[in-house]
């Protein structure tokens, strides 16, 4: 009766079963894998937005890069903007908009600085048109801000090019912004969430970041995976069945005339 799953089309589908099982299994592992992670990544981030701010020296050091394990700690640090060097970052939207970011060093002294984001602007009447930035506050302020890593094409996805016009860049570089600087940058960057004294007129702030939901969907995944395993196999137990099922029935219908005729 079950010899037929020794035919070739049977054979094929039997093959096509044990791979798709294993490659299921792959699959599911691999989301779940990224559940974790992204989680992992979710809950550190969201205890360093919370965490009290503690001062930049200790997260961050010239030609020293930031931890990744440090991204949106808050921290607190003191100096003189310097106006001269100022940058605006490109292709910044915010809240739809199309605009920059604005990009001021923070003398801190001995020589040392650290590239302050100030906040959001909106674009000019043209793409190279230069945005209005209101000016940094003088003399000596303290500023609280997240620390962030310096941006790569990789970290961000968006590509270097050359010709920009003066004053713009697409990255926040730590790096490659400080070869033109008469000081040295911490290694990284703070996003500005407050600093005294406050200034008459500043950028738009800078959003929360939003740490999504932890990887969930990455974990529905995984489950839908593994729940395709077993309507693999299902399937596979409901088309033999059907199939011996058919068989029995054909043998019966062709016994009837046999049975009439005795």
């Amino acid at each position: 009766m079950y010899r037929f799953l020794l035919t070739p089309r049977w054979l094929t589908l039997h093959v096509v079963v044990l791979l798709v099982i294993p490659a299921f299994v792959l699959l599911g592992q691999w989301q779940f894998g990224r559940f974790e992670e992204r989680s992992a990544n979710s809950e550190r981030v969201t205890a360093n937005i919370e965490a009290p701010p503690v001062p930049l020296e200790r997260l961050a050091a010239p030609g020293r890069p930031v931890r990744q394990d440090d991204r949106f700690r808050k921290v607190t640090v003191a100096g003189t903007y310097d106006p001269a060097h100022a940058l605006v970052v490109r292709r910044r939207p915010q809240e739809g908009r199309n605009g920059f970011y604005v990009l001021t060093p923070l003398v801190t002294g001995n020589g040392t600085a650290v590239i302050v984001n100030r906040g959001w602007v909106p674009a000019g009447p043209t793409a190279d048109a230069p945005p209005e930035v209101p000016p940094p506050p003088a003399g000596q302020v303290t500023v609280t801000g997240r620390l962030r890593p310096s941006e790569t094409e990789e970290s961000s996805g968006i590509r270097e090019r050359s010709g920009l016009p003066p004053g713009q860049v697409l990255l926040i570089d730590a790096d490659a912004i400080g070869k033109g600087l008469p000081y040295t940058l911490v290694g990284g960057y703070v996003e500005l969430t407050e600093q005294r004294p406050e200034p008459a007129a500043a950028p738009v702030p800078v959003p929360v970041p939003d740490v999504g939901a932890g990887g969930g969907l990455n974990l529905a995944y995984g489950i839908q995976w593994w729940l395709f395993i077993g309507i693999a196999i299902g399937g596979w137990i409901m088309l033999i069945r059907r199939e011996v099922a058919e068989r029995k029935a054909e043998t019966a219908e062709a016994r009837e005339p046999e049975t009439a005729a005795n």
